[in-house]
């Protein structure tokens, strides 16, 4: 005989306003352990059901941000039938504990003690864009002229996708994931014990969006670019396109979600560049002005799938696919006036003008797949574990054409330089949780470990054209293995919030080059502290201290010692002896919560252990070579405050800055050759955010980001300014939204979107001035079949981005 089933009916409402609360979280506990045995969300009409409910005494859990939990009395559910709980009402907090939130419409902020989280759907000119898109807008965050995301300054962090790790560039793979898959932005800027200690900027979690009804949720979004308003005389037209859908299925036990997406971004651009050598035992100095195209094809696509499915409230499943292809090719086709003088006299020995076309290709194909599962105890610890693998096939070329000019048919010299680098990567992770009276205390193991095997080729026609071809060819294989142990506890005694922890980790790096004997082998044996604070001294003010012990490790493109012909004046190679950063990281800050806003600030401190540095020195009289090396020590000490507030009902407002001191000193060792550097300056940037309401269904906004000029190891690099301005129409109760987006805006003023790099040393000077096109526009559309609003447990790629 099948048992017999019951539905809990009911709504929750506003108890101040009396409107209904969407997205409650309804919890159904049994009376006598209070273990789950359902759960609901609420809905838009603050409605919810629980079907399918055995016979037994309950209560009723519910709670939402914002508002205090409250639990029903104990009720009876016996046999078929509906019991109906009728209007269940909560009642807004006066003060949060654990978090501040701001209400304003175009920016919620939400403060906790180690992080600020930040929602992405208020950024509209990051629509049909990628993360990166969304997070530049944040406060200390800052995007230069490559594209490359810094964080205090750092462009060392570690990224998470649903909070599992991603030991990858962090532009690769912010670069991939879609801004419109985004719900919402964790920077973690006081990591704890439980989190891998990678990256000297700290963490950035994105949270990824999914169904939180039972039933099924969908949303497309479509992207067009119109035609270029600026012309910088490129060979081709920049083409930008894309689309994005999600689907997910929920109901029941089982969660299940699917998503694809694809993206052209072209960029047109220019490049002007000066450099000079100077040759001391010849008592000459080379000249190399050029001037040309310098443009990017780019375009990535992926889909992602996973599954979840709670098979009974002690145990739940999850796994997750992606399978995903990026492509990028750059193209500078430069003409160069080199000339060659006496360096006494001034005197021209000889001059040559010729046309270099160089075409970098790069290709990453990735396949990862992750399974986890947790288990909770009848005492509420739970034990989770954790595997991921990844397979990615990178490859790509340099194709490196000196040809005579203005008869460029006629090829002086052709350089081309394929590789193949392929890499396996394998996390596993197993932790423990148990909640206490007072907190939760937390351990874990976690095993890491990749392998990348890269074949690098180097082909030169005329042959005679350079003797020493062959120390540019060969294999590297790399290999990294780390066991890492942790243990931490979090807590509260009174109004005090704390936690604090230890991790350890054991590692092991292998670089294993063709034409050595013997591999370049490195172990580690670290501890990596952590300890926060977080103290409400007054109505809506709160005081937060943290510190973090980090470390900064070397990706394998780093440690490759074969050189690579970036392009014609311009060798690259890393070095296998380059060590680690390893990173005292500190900050004190305020939170203030007010009525229409929330303001916050901090003061950080970083120092640095061996940073990495990319240095240029002499490799010939018309080419520099660009190595990585280990600098003696730097530290950053700075201020970083961001205030939002609504102004009124239709304007709000954000401004975020970070100013910040670097210096650095010490001893660089390029090729064997020692010298000195001491360096230091002041650097700042801001971003701000304005929202205007026009109506009920038109949005306009402003975006100012912008970055100053900034010192590095061996000279500095201009400021970087880009506003953006969108406007917003929703159509459909707000289900379909057009936005039209002015990007890089300039109206030829010639500020926006350019940026100059200059390096210097005792026989050398280059500087480039990199100009990308501006006034773009673009046209979003974006539907949605019910709100995305709880995360996605889709993989993110864990070891093979890194190296694109």
């Amino acid at each position: 005989m099948r048992a017999q089933k019951s539905v809990i009916r009911g709504t929750v409402y506003d108890q101040q306003n009396n409107k209904p609360v969407e997205y409650a979280s309804i919890a159904l506990l049994t009376a006598r352990d209070s273990t789950v045995a359902g759960g609901t969300v609420t809905k838009a009409n603050g409605a919810f059901e629980l079907g399918r409910v055995r016979a037994g005494t309950f209560r009723l859990k519910i709670s939402f941000v914002g508002y205090y939990t409250i639990s029903t009395d104990v009720f009876t559910v016996a046999g078929n039938g509906v019991v109906n709980m009728g209007t269940i009402t909560l009642q807004p907090a006066d003060a949060l504990l654990n978090e501040m939130k701001v209400t304003a419409r175009q920016l919620p902020i939400a403060t906790k003690i180690d992080k600020q989280t930040y929602k992405a759907d208020q950024f509209n000119n990051a629509q049909g864009g990628t993360a990166i898109d969304v997070l530049k807008n944040l406060p200390s965050v800052s995007l230069n002229g490559e594209g490359a995301i810094s964080v205090r300054g750092s462009s060392g962090f570690l990224v998470l996708v649903n909070g599992k790790p991603v030991i990858t560039d962090a532009q690769t793979v912010l670069s991939q994931l879609p801004a419109n898959s985004i719900q919402s932005i964790e920077l973690i800027t006081a990591p704890s014990a439980k989190y891998d200690p990678d990256g000297k900027g700290g963490i950035i979690n994105i949270i990824t969006k999914k169904g939180a009804n039972d039933g099924i949720t969908f949303t497309a979004n479509i992207q067009g670019g119109l035609p270029s308003t600026t012309d910088h005389n490129n060979k081709e037209k920049p083409k930008r396109f894309g689309g994005d859908m999600a689907l997910n299925y929920r109901h029941g036990k089982w969660d299940i979600s699917a998503g694809g997406n694809y993206l052209r971004a072209d960029v047109a651009g220019y490049r002007e560049g000066d450099v000079y050598t100077k040759n001391l035992a010849a008592n000459t100095i080379t000249r190399l002005p050029s001037a040309g195209e310098r443009s990017f094809d780019k375009y990535n696509y992926a889909a992602r799938a996973s599954v979840h499915f709670q098979a009974d409230s002690s145990n739940a499943f999850a796994a997750g696919f992606m399978t995903g292809h990026r492509f990028q090719s750059r193209l500078a086709d430069l003409v160069y006036n080199n000339s060659k003088a006496d360096l006494s006299s001034g005197t021209v020995l000889y001059t040559n003008t010729y046309y270099n076309s160089n075409l970098q290709s790069k290709h990453g194909t990735f396949s990862l797949g992750s399974l986890d599962y947790t288990h909770t105890f009848r005492n509420k610890s739970t034990l989770a574990t954790s595997a991921l693998y990844e397979h990615a096939n990178l490859y790509g070329d340099t194709k490196n054409r000196n040809l005579g000019y203005p008869q460029v048919q006629d090829t002086l010299q052709y350089v081309y330089n394929p590789y193949r680098n392929p890499i396996n990567g394998y996390r596993l992770k197993v932790d423990y949780a148990q909640k206490t009276r007072t907190g939760k205390w937390e351990s874990g193991y976690q095993f890491r470990y990749d392998t990348q095997d890269g074949q690098f080729d180097y082909f030169v026609t005329p042959d005679i054209a350079q003797p020493d071809a062959a120390r540019f060819r060969g294999s590297a294989t790399a290999k990294n293995t780390i066991h890492a142990v942790y243990s931490q506890y979090a807590g509260r005694f009174h109004q005090l919030e704390y936690n604090a922890g230890l991790r350890y980790e054991y590692a092991t790096r292998s670089v294993l080059v063709s034409y050595e004997a013997n591999p370049y082998q490195l172990h580690l044996s670290n501890l990596f502290p952590s300890a926060a604070l977080l103290y409400p001294f007054r109505k809506g003010w709160q005081a937060k201290a943290g510190y973090s012990k980090r470390i900064q490790r070397t990706t394998n493109f780093e440690l490759n010692p074969i050189p690579e012909r970036e392009h014609s004046e311009t060798l690259e190679q890393g070095d296998p002896n380059l060590l680690p950063e390893f990173i005292d990281l500190a900050e004190l800050g305020i939170v203030h919560q007010f009525t229409s806003g929330n303001f916050f600030s901090n003061i950080y401190y970083q120092h640095i252990k061996n940073p990495i540095q990319r240095v240029n020195s002499v490799y010939a009289d018309t080419i520099l070579n660009r190595v990585f090396t280990n600098a003696g020590q730097a530290r950053s000490l700075g201020i970083e405050a961001g205030a939002s507030w609504q102004l009124n009902k239709w304007w709000n407002i954000y401004l975020g800055g970070n100013v910040y001191n670097y210096r650095i000193k010490g001893q660089l060792a390029i090729l064997g050759v020692h010298s000195t550097v001491s360096n230091s300056n002041w650097i700042y940037s801001f971003n701000t955010n304005n929202s205007f309401k026009l109506g009920n269904t038109w949005t306009l906004q402003a975006t100012v980001n912008y970055l100053s000029r900034r010192a590095t190891a061996q000279g500095e690099d201009s400021y970087f300014l880009t506003p953006n301005t969108s406007l917003k129409k929703t159509f459909m109760n707000g289900r379909l939204a057009a936005t039209l987006q002015w990007q890089n805006m300039d109206m030829g003023m010639k500020i926006s979107n350019r940026q100059r790099i200059s390096t210097w040393g005792a026989d050398f000077y280059t500087t480039t001035n990199y100009i990308y096109e501006t006034d773009v526009f673009l046209v979003n559309l974006s539907f949605h079949l019910n709100k995305n609003t709880s995360k996605s447990k889709l993989p993110g790629s864990e070891f093979g981005e890194k190296e694109f």
